[in-house]
C-alpha cells in the first residue's frame, strides 16, 4: 500500500467516523435532554439515532478499517439516508447544511478508498483455475 492510499484511507474512515459520532451525540442529546415543547416521539428518535450512530461507528472503526467489503457496502446507508432526508425535507433541523455536509463526508469516505475494497485484477495476485 502506498503512502498516498494510506492517507486517503485514513481520511475516509475518519470522515465516516465523524458521521457516526455526530449521529450518536444527536441521539444522546435528544434522549437525555428532550425539548419540553417537542413531541414525545423525539425520545424514540433519539434512541434510534443512538443505535444508528453506534452501529455506524463500530462498523467504521472495526470492519471498514479491516477493509472488509461488506462494511463498505453497509456504509452506503449514510449517503442514502442523508440524501432522503435532504430531498424529503425531513428533520432534524430547519436548515439542511448538516445533511449536505454528511452527504459529502460519506461520499468522500466511500469513494476515496474504492481501490482498497476493489483492487484491480493484476493487483489481486494470481488466481488458480
Amino acid at each position: 500500500m502506498t503512502q498516498r492510499s494510506s492517507v486517503l484511507f485514513k481520511i475516509s474512515w475518519i470522515s465516516l467516523g465523524i458521521i457516526g459520532v455526530a449521529i450518536l451525540v444527536f441521539g444522546l442529546i435528544t434522549t437525555v435532554v428532550p425539548a419540553s415543547s417537542g413531541p414525545p416521539y423525539m425520545r424514540a428518535i433519539g434512541m434510534a439515532s443512538i443505535g444508528m450512530g453506534l452501529f455506524g461507528l463500530l462498523i467504521t472503526t472495526i470492519t471498514y478499517r479491516r477493509r472488509e467489503r461488506w462494511a463498505w457496502f453497509a456504509l452506503w446507508y449514510y449517503p442514502l439516508f442523508w440524501t432522503a432526508h435532504l430531498v424529503g425535507g425531513l428533520p432534524p433541523g430547519k436548515d439542511h447544511v448538516h445533511q449536505i455536509v454528511f452527504i459529502v463526508l460519506s461520499l468522500l469516505g466511500l469513494l476515496l478508498p474504492v481501490r482498497e475494497f476493489f483492487p484491480r485484477r493484476e493487483a489481486r495476485g494470481p488466481t488458480t483455475s
